[in-house]
């Protein structure tokens, strides 16, 4: 088993993703635009979410979140970059998640002190990250 936060995942599984994310990220990332999700994803405090739209808005590309969403299901770096942190405008967990689903999504931001308004949408008005805040 290897740690992802404070959830465990199967070796194999964390193993096999992250070869795969570091290929494909190495391709992408050389336009700079996936480094700059990276940097910004890594400044979300524990305890806080943010969302697609505020990672593409930070950015500078306000209608890139499908482009966020694949930077950090392709993130090189799991366990460092905090891609559990980011969730879509309602607040809702990747049904996808790269780390094994929403079930570990919410384990993660659980374990980090985030609540939720129903079993796989995060309470916003308590955990949305104010970058300038």
């Amino acid at each position: 088993m290897r740690s992802i936060g404070s959830v465990e995942v199967p070796s194999d599984v964390f193993m096999s993703i992250l070869k795969t994310n570091k290929k494909v990220a190495k391709e992408k990332m050389e336009s700079g635009f996936f480094q700059q999700v990276y940097e910004i994803v890594q400044k979300i405090p524990v305890g806080c979410v943010a969302t697609y739209g505020q990672i593409a808005r930070l950015c500078g590309n306000p209608r890139a979140s499908r482009e966020v969403g694949y930077a950090l299901h392709v993130n090189p770096l799991p366990g460092k970059i905090p891609c559990h942190r980011v969730v879509n405008r309602f607040g809702g967990l990747a049904p996808a998640f790269a780390f094994g689903g929403a079930d570990v999504q919410r384990n993660l931001l659980t374990a980090e002190g985030v609540s939720f308004s129903d079993e796989y949408t995060v309470a916003l008005d308590k955990h949305l990250w104010d970058p300038f805040g």
